[in-house]
C-alpha cells in the first residue's frame, strides 16, 4: 500500500510523492468533498488540476456521482490510473460519495494489491483514518444529506491507524483555527492522531510509515 496524505496539496515533500509514483503519468482527480458547494465545484477542480499539469502529469476527473450503482466499471477506470488525487473540502461529504459508488470497497482492493498510488490532502487525507469524529469542528456533517442523499457516516476507510487532523498552526488555510482546537482536545484525550501543518505529510509505502513534519511542532502532535 502506497498513500501520500497531507494536509494541504504537496505540502514541502512532492520528493517524496514523486518517489511513491516514479514517472508522472496518468492521475485521476476526485473531487467530491467539494460536491456540497456546486458554485464552487469547477474552481476547485482547476485548482488541482492545473500544478498537477505543471508538474507533468495528465489529469482526469473522476466523478464518483457518476458510478453510483455501477463498482464494476468504476474499478475498472481506476485501475487505469497508477495514481489518484483526492482533494480536500467537507469530508463527511466525501466519504458519503465514496460509500455511494462503493469507491471505499473498490479502493480497499486496489491499494491491497498496490495496483495504485492514493494521494489525498486534508479531507482526501482525513477520509482514510478510522473516524471522523471531531472533524465536524470545521466540517459541516449537515451538508451530506442534501448534497448525497444519505445519512452522514462517521466512519472513516480505516486504512490507516491515527486519525489527522489537517491545516494544524495554518492560519492561511484554517484562520478559525479549528485544526489546533482538535489537536488539542485529542491530545487531552490521548486519541492517536497525526496533526499535520499545510507543510506537513505522511507517507505510507508498505510496512513502513514516515510522518514528515516541520521544524515548528504543531500543538497537539501525537
Amino acid at each position: 500500500m502506497r498513500l501520500f496524505l497531507s494536509s494541504y496539496r504537496f505540502g514541502a515533500h512532492y520528493d517524496r510523492l514523486a518517489a511513491l509514483i516514479g514517472t508522472p503519468g496518468r492521475v485521476a482527480v476526485i473531487p467530491n468533498a467539494c460536491d456540497a458547494w456546486p458554485a464552487m465545484w469547477q474552481g476547485a477542480v482547476s485548482s488541482d488540476v492545473n500544478p498537477l499539469r505543471r508538474l507533468g502529469f495528465r489529469p482526469d476527473v473522476v466523478d464518483l456521482r457518476e458510478y453510483v450503482g455501477r463498482p464494476e466499471e468504476l474499478e475498472q477506470v481506476l485501475r487505469g490510473y497508477p495514481m489518484l488525487w483526492v482533494r480536500g473540502g467537507n469530508t463527511f461529504v466525501l466519504r458519503a460519495q465514496f460509500a455511494r459508488s462503493a469507491a471505499d470497497l473498490v479502493l480497499a482492493r486496489l491499494l491491497a494489491e498496490d495496483a495504485l498510488v492514493y494521494a489525498g490532502y486534508s479531507a482526501g487525507a482525513c477520509l482514510l483514518t478510522p473516524d471522523l469524529h471531531g472533524l465536524e469542528e470545521a466540517d459541516d456533517p449537515d451538508e451530506v444529506l442534501p448534497a448525497c442523499g444519505i445519512e452522514t457516516r462517521w466512519d472513516g476507510l480505516g486504512l490507516v491507524d491515527h486519525r489527522i487532523v489537517p491545516h494544524v498552526n495554518s492560519p492561511g488555510t484554517d484562520p478559525d483555527g479549528c485544526g489546533d482546537r482538535l489537536a488539542e482536545r485529542f491530545r487531552a484525550e490521548g486519541v492517536p492522531h497525526w496533526a499535520l501543518t499545510d507543510d506537513d505529510a505522511v507517507i505510507v509505502d508498505g510496512e513502513r510509515i514516515d510522518v514528515l513534519t516541520s521544524d515548528i511542532t504543531p500543538p497537539g502532535a501525537q
